[in-house]
């Protein structure tokens, strides 16, 4: 089970909240038989849409995020709640790349950095909040950075990082960040973390957080030793004073039912219901989340085409 942990810095002026994901990513990977660099990009993708999901108000919110990069793994998309359990899907999950120039999975080519980001809220209301930004390099982490700043106007540091075994393509550790000043500052950008100090934040401050950049890159790897998530903050961000104000337990959940699907069925309309009674004298429905699979028989499908006809 992983863990969601928020937190204050530097005087309270500075919003941390971070994720330790490892069971996130690895029961991903094996409900959609993940390559190991789509492993590494919808891991990425549920890690920062968890910690965003856990920010919602309501219990019922909901929020989801679709990345459209227009790189060969096609689109992904993740969804999550306020507590904890986040479910999420990418196109072509079998997709292999060979190695980027740095020997690592080339996550970037196969997001693509080409099209948008975008992240919905719903909250219950008539109409869900809608933002978007453009695609900044694939990496996803970056990409974040530049939606909170753009979209939301919340200039955030974020990092996203799953390590994955080279042999049997398994996940080792997953872990994410994101540093959000409680006011708006500057921008700086470096080694692919977007970091924006506070206009008023001392001078030492700012270089003394901008030196840590190598440090988060290595968030994973402390997990991935066995470092707790809470201890590795500390280690990252040591000389900086932090409090940690709530922790909760996070997981991948999907929460689809036969009900929901039969729901679904009925939207179809009777033609096409009664197109798949006389063609195909039944229907399978696969959940893209969790790869879940759904069969109905023609009189099951019958009986919904009178339930179609009586909400007509």
């Amino acid at each position: 089970m992983g863990r969601i942990v928020r937190g204050l810095m530097a005087n309270d002026t500075v919003k941390l909240m971070a994720i330790t994901g490892k069971d996130i990513c690895e029961t991903a990977r094996e409900l959609h038989g993940l390559s190991r660099v789509c492993t590494a990009a919808l891991g990425r993708s549920l890690l920062i849409t968890d910690m965003m999901g856990a920010q919602l108000k309501g219990e019922n919110d909901k929020l989801t995020t679709i990345i459209k990069g227009g790189g060969p793994a096609g689109n992904i998309v993740c969804t999550a709640d306020n507590r904890g359990h986040v479910k999420g899907y990418i196109e072509n999950p079998k997709l292999e790349l060979p190695l980027n120039d740095s020997g690592k999975l080339d996550v970037s080519m196969a997001v693509g950095w080409f099209g948008e980001l975008t992240v919905v809220r719903d909250l219950g209301l008539k109409e869900p909040y809608v933002g978007k930004s453009n695609m900044v390099s694939g990496e996803i982490a970056e990409d974040f950075a530049q939606y909170f700043t753009v979209s939301e106007q919340q200039p955030s540091m974020v990092y996203l990082g799953v390590r994955v075994d080279p042999h049997d393509g398994k996940v080792r550790a997953g872990g994410g960040l994101i540093v959000q000043p409680m006011n708006q500052g500057g921008v700086t950008s470096a080694s692919g973390i977007i970091l924006q100090p506070m206009p008023f934040c001392p001078d030492d401050v700012i270089d003394n957080i901008q030196d840590r950049v190598p440090m988060v890159k290595m968030l994973a790897g402390m997990l991935d030793d066995g470092i707790e998530l809470e201890a590795s903050l500390k280690k990252i961000f040591d000389g900086i004073d932090m409090t940690f104000t709530e922790t909760m337990e996070t997981g991948f959940r999907c929460d689809c039912t036969r009900e929901r699907l039969e729901r679904v069925l009925i939207s179809l309309g009777r033609d096409e219901l009664s197109d798949m009674i006389e063609k195909e004298h039944g229907a399978e429905l696969t959940c893209h989340f969790c790869n879940k699979k759904y069969s109905f028989s023609e009189a099951e499908l019958k009986g919904l085409l009178e339930e179609a006809g009586k909400a007509q």
